[in-house]
């Protein structure tokens, strides 16, 4: 549960608000998304939610222990893998995995077990004795989830999981994370791949500038848009002609550069009469597809902007 959750930084500007008053409530067992482009406060929220920062305002609360008042209780109760990822490179996987269940008091018998079963789960069995110098920035990332399982926590946060690496490392993580909901875990996921939130999240706020601008499941969030978008390429000379064409047909919305977009009520039922006004307006059409409502979509009508990791 979170309430008013603020944090604030001073610098030479001034005090700058990097999460701004957000509220949030994740139901245990549920993956929750937070997806929003770099800068928007994700990890600054992650980071208090953690315990590794104070809250400037507000309040908030993890497998029932506050933040503030109770940080040694949070601690136990959670695993965290963040972008920094705390990993030796000059110890083994197994290693650093019997360091973090020390660090959890756990039996050396559990360590050893847990230790089997995760490394072998995530694929790092047959390098569990090579140094993590060694791994891959794939294995890296396994390792790290991993080492944020091995105490069995009920809450899980994962911050940019998926960031920087291959797209065989990537499923494999979101199997995982499937996998952790299934066992009644939570799961706190932050993201910009729209991709990824549609995937794996069963609610998702959408956050910018330090705000909460949309919040809800999915596929409520892209019903609340309900036009599908079409984009169409134009020569670089011919973009504000094409865009005054297609404000014709409904509302212009933002696209990647080379592309004019505009929601399209009607979706391909009208797709010939675009095709028909351009061609009038004598503007040759380079190429063009409709695209169903998106996360990005929701982004896009909220803040105007397309959100990073969209393509």
């Amino acid at each position: 549960m979170v309430q008013g959750l603020t944090r604030t930084f001073a610098g030479k500007a001034g005090v700058t608000a990097a999460v701004a008053g957000i509220d949030l409530e994740i139901a245990d067992g549920e993956i929750f998304g937070l997806l929003g482009p770099n800068g928007a406060g994700k990890t600054t929220t992650v980071r208090m939610l953690t315990t590794l920062l104070k809250p400037t305002a507000g309040t908030a609360t993890v497998a029932g222990f506050d933040v503030a008042r109770q940080p040694a209780q949070v601690r136990r109760a959670i695993g965290a893998a963040l972008q920094e990822a705390a990993i030796d490179p000059l110890m083994t996987g197994a290693e650093m995995m019997a360091l973090q269940g020390t660090l959890h008091g756990l039996s050396r018998k559990a360590i050893r077990s847990r230790t089997d079963a995760l490394l072998s789960r995530f694929g790092l069995d047959v390098v569990a004795g090579s140094r993590v110098s060694a791994y891959s920035g794939g294995m890296r990332r396994r390792l790290d989830l991993a080492l944020s399982l091995i105490h069995e926590p009920s809450v899980l946060f994962l911050d940019e999981p998926t960031t920087g690496i291959d797209p065989t490392s990537r499923l494999a993580v979101w199997d995982e994370v499937r996998a952790l909901r299934a066992q009644g875990t939570t799961v706190l996921l932050t993201t910009q791949y729209l991709e990824e939130a549609d995937r794996l999240c069963g609610r998702v706020a959408i956050m910018d500038g330090g705000k909460v601008v949309a919040c809800g499941p999915a596929e409520e969030l892209k019903a609340s848009i309900g036009v599908p978008t079409l984009l169409v390429g134009v020569a670089a000379d011919a973009v504000a002609r094409a865009q005054g064409v297609l404000a014709r047909f409904g509302d212009g919305r933002p696209a990647e550069d080379g592309l004019v977009a505009v929601a399209l009520p009607g979706g391909s039922a009208r797709i010939a009469e675009v095709v028909r006004a351009l061609d009038e307006a004598g503007i040759g059409i380079e190429r063009m597809r409709l695209d169903p409502p998106s996360l990005d979509d929701v982004f896009a009508a909220v803040t105007g902007r397309v959100l990073e990791g969209a393509a």
